[in-house]
């Protein structure tokens, strides 16, 4: 008979597998105690290196089947999401994507459709990536400053260090200039 597990995964604490949970339930899965995988760790560790994903390994059986919601919950890149899916089905068991319409990762089709999908998500992050760190250097080569505004001009900086030379404490004036102590150090700093 086959058994019934899911893997629910969210990148941050401030995260819910509610969703997903919701999701498996509303495809008509259901998954006994126990059977259910929940963990906290970011899409870029590789599945092998998820301590969830490897006690799920140690749980699986031949014809078991897998609920995923959707194929990144199983990785970030196309390779790591393959390799995945070529260790449950080399264990004999079928990987549903719910995303995918209830697609069996471990089928021909479902190959398919998992590996163009995971290409096409994998090039769309990497020309993100391009994207920005374009923006950035046409923004540098452009002479704009990059990052938050320095709470601080050129002006209130000398007389920050002239006070400090003078013995003053960081705290009363990061309390004067309205900025953080570590502001103040910071200008401590890069006279020193």
């Amino acid at each position: 008979m086959t058994r019934v597990f899911a893997y629910c995964r969210v990148s941050t604490a401030d995260q819910t597998i509610d969703n997903q949970i919701q999701e498996m339930a509303a495809a008509g899965f259901t998954v006994q105690k126990g059977r259910s995988i929940t963990e906290t760790v970011s899409g870029s560790v590789p599945a092998m290196q998820r301590k969830g994903f490897l006690a799920l390994l140690n749980k699986l059986e031949a014809s078991d089947l897998l609920i995923v919601t959707k194929l990144d919950r199983l990785g970030r890149n196309a390779m790591d999401v393959l390799a995945s899916v070529d260790r449950l089905a080399s264990m004999d068991v079928r990987v549903h994507c719910l995303a995918l319409g209830g697609t069996d990762l471990t089928s021909s089709a479902g190959r398919l459709i998992m590996t163009v999908i995971a290409a096409m998500a994998e090039f769309e992050r990497s020309l993100l990536v391009e994207r920005t760190q374009s923006g950035l250097a046409r923004a540098k080569s452009q002479g704009k400053t990059l990052g938050r505004p320095q709470s601080l001009g050129e002006a209130e900086k000398k007389a920050v260090v002239a006070r400090l030379a003078k013995g003053e404490a960081v705290a009363a004036l990061a309390r004067e200039f309205g900025t953080s102590r570590q502001s103040i150090m910071r200008i401590r700093q890069s006279v020193q």
